[in-house]
């Protein structure tokens, strides 16, 4: 067992994971046009990868310690390989769902296996060891990102995008090949099942599952509706994407400054405040103050993710990979809620602002550099930017909980001393 190899191949993985996030982010508008889709669709299909996740970590993390986490990793290699293969190929609704899905499937089985396997490789020092793992999901994004934006300019199409990922998955797959795994810390440290599923129970656990479904919805929901919204709205939503998640590779990497000043409850409030005000600003904001309010909104959710999977391994170690899988699932599952509604909000705003006798139809095929074509651009993205300022509500909550908290905590240590 090499655990630097490990830890890198883990890496490798989830970017193949973090890579479909921007390409299919991407290609949702060809999507649309070719199989002659609504937005609440593709929110659907889009949403579709996250109860994959979900399904996954739920099932996958109370079995890493029955089947070992090898072979949780090897069913994550054969589900991308099909869930690519499935997408490249799709011809309808339905095939470009189950694509999605089986791909959703594989990326939850990644974090499954990898994330109770990088908290034992490194028992000592988790929460800055995930940050680090995680700093390959906007990592990921970023390589996604500027490989559909370079093919895209170069007039190959998203199925081209998409068979690139095989490259990844490739090398992760040889990488992972012929590794021994360790038993996860749990087991080590001798912890009954029924002590696990026990400790899952906790009221407090409970209460960081319900946030994380919002920090990950926060994070995740207006993530996939990025590049489409803000292409309306005249930037390339592609490269706003490509530097928020740029900004959160780069934060992740020196997670461990952070962690030390401010601790894993001060990073979660100062998140969730930065959140409230970047989705709020990038719902007012046009033209290159976009990319200032993105900025701020990538500062916001950068450690969001990892964190809170650092609070939960830190003080909540007897619910062991069961644990981080409840809380991965829990963030997808909410993700996956979220990529609907935010479509369903785009429609609902898009009808809102129709002229008077028009449709969506009329406006849609108007002729491109005309005044009905301007207008419908227009639309589109008052609509997109509306929905993505009505997302704010949920870092609103997170920061009232990561405040008790943090407060809470504060007295308990004050009484100990």
């Amino acid at each position: 067992m090499k655990p630097s190899r490990l830890f890198a191949a883990s890496c490798v993985a989830l970017i193949v994971t973090a890579m479909s996030f921007a390409i299919r982010g991407g290609a949702a508008g060809d999507w649309a046009a070719q199989f002659h889709l609504s937005n609440e669709q593709i929110g659907w299909i889009n949403g579709a990868a996250f109860w994959g996740f979900t399904l996954a970590m739920m099932f996958g993390g109370p079995l890493c310690d029955a089947l070992g986490l090898g072979r949780i990793v090897g069913l994550a290699f054969i589900g991308h390989a099909a869930g690519i293969l499935l997408t490249i190929f799709a011809w309808d609704y339905w095939s470009l769902f189950t694509g999605t899905l089986i791909f959703g499937i594989a990326n939850g089985s990644v974090e499954a296996a990898c994330n109770p396997l990088i908290a034992t490789l490194y028992s000592d020092n988790k929460t800055t060891k995930l940050n680090h793992f995680h700093v390959w999901f906007p990592g990921g994004i970023v390589i996604g990102g500027l490989l559909a934006y370079a093919l895209g300019n170069a007039g190959q199409g998203w199925k081209v995008q998409f068979a690139c990922m095989l490259i990844p998955l490739v090398i992760y797959g040889v990488m992972f090949l012929g590794q021994s795994f360790p038993r996860t810390e749990r087991v080590q440290q001798g912890i009954s099942t029924g002590a696990m599923f026990a400790a899952c129970l906790n009221p407090l656990f409970l209460l960081m599952v319900a946030c994380m479904m919002m920090t990950a919805s926060t994070e995740l929901g207006p993530g996939q509706w990025i590049p489409s919204i803000l292409t309306n709205a005249g930037v390339s939503g592609i490269l706003v994407l490509v530097w928020i998640n740029g900004l959160m590779a780069c934060g992740r990497q020196f997670a461990g400054v952070f962690v030390h000043r401010l601790s894993p409850n001060g990073m979660l409030v100062v998140s969730a405040v930065l959140s409230v005000l970047g989705l709020y600003a990038m719902s007012h904001a046009s033209g290159s103050l976009l990319f200032a309010a993105a900025t701020v909104f990538a500062l916001g959710v950068c450690f969001f993710w990892p964190t809170m999977l650092g609070y939960v391994s830190e003080n909540f170690s007897r619910t062991g990979a069961l644990g981080l899988a409840i809380m991965g699932g829990a963030g997808m599952l909410g993700s996956s809620f979220a990529q609907p509604v935010i479509g369903h909000l785009v429609d609902t705003g898009i009808a809102a602002r129709l002229p008077s006798g028009k449709t969506v139809a009329d406006l849609s095929a108007a002729p491109a550099g005309g005044e009905l074509a301007a207008l419908w651009t227009k639309i589109q993205a008052d609509a997109g930017l509306e929905a993505l300022g009505k997302v704010a509500v949920l870092p609103v909550i997170l920061a009232g909980v990561f405040i008790v908290l943090l407060l809470t905590r504060r007295k308990k240590v004050a009484a100990a001393a």
